[in-house]
């Protein structure tokens, strides 16, 4: 089932994501959900922040990016219970986007290399380090588990620049595929 997108202002952007168990209700069927969502709304990550759900899931397919980084062809995971351990390496700029944020593209600053601990959906715990646009992407979506977004990391007067927009996105004045929960509706 295609699951509707929280847009930015919504307050569950802002939470910090909690741990879930092996018997969190319907897991799968949630992870699945999340899949045909990201794929839907043509994303290549997803957390379930951005799905009304304040727990530490995402799911990422960097595949996407495959023509011009071609290790992300074969980078399709779920994780559950991540933390980033470590970021190290220079900052790199790179076109980030959020299918919360819709319509605003904007170039974002991280760290080149990432270590994060995580559980798959089989609950096996992993622990494995990235580099590139698998690291960005891996990042951006940890941002949504800790309550930040993409536009958090971009200067001062940028985000003045982009406020006005920002708030008709919250209001729903914003044009996408996919269905949308607004900061003010209560789903």
């Amino acid at each position: 089932m295609i699951l509707p997108i929280v847009a930015i202002g919504h307050p569950i952007l802002r939470k910090i994501a909690q741990d879930i168990d092996k018997n969190y209700p319907d897991l799968e069927k949630l992870i699945s959900d999340m899949w045909e969502t990201m794929y839907f709304s043509k994303g290549v990550g997803l957390a379930a922040p951005q799905v009304n759900k304040s727990i530490r899931l995402q799911v990422i397919d960097t595949s996407v990016f495959q023509d011009d980084y071609p290790e992300a062809i074969e980078f399709k995971k779920v994780m559950i219970n991540s933390k980033i351990v470590n970021e190290e390496g220079e900052e790199w700029a790179f076109n980030e986007g959020c299918l919360s944020v819709p319509e605003i593209r904007e170039d974002v600053f991280r760290k080149s290399t990432v270590t994060i601990q995580y559980y798959d959906e089989n609950w096996q715990f992993h622990e494995e380090t990235y580099d590139g646009v698998i690291a960005r992407v891996i990042q951006h979506e940890y941002d949504h588990l800790e309550g930040k977004l993409f536009v958090d990391r971009l200067s001062s007067l940028r985000k003045m620049m982009l406020k006005r927009r920002i708030n008709e996105i919250s209001m729903g004045k914003v044009n996408t595929e996919y269905r949308m929960i607004l900061p003010n509706t209560k789903r």
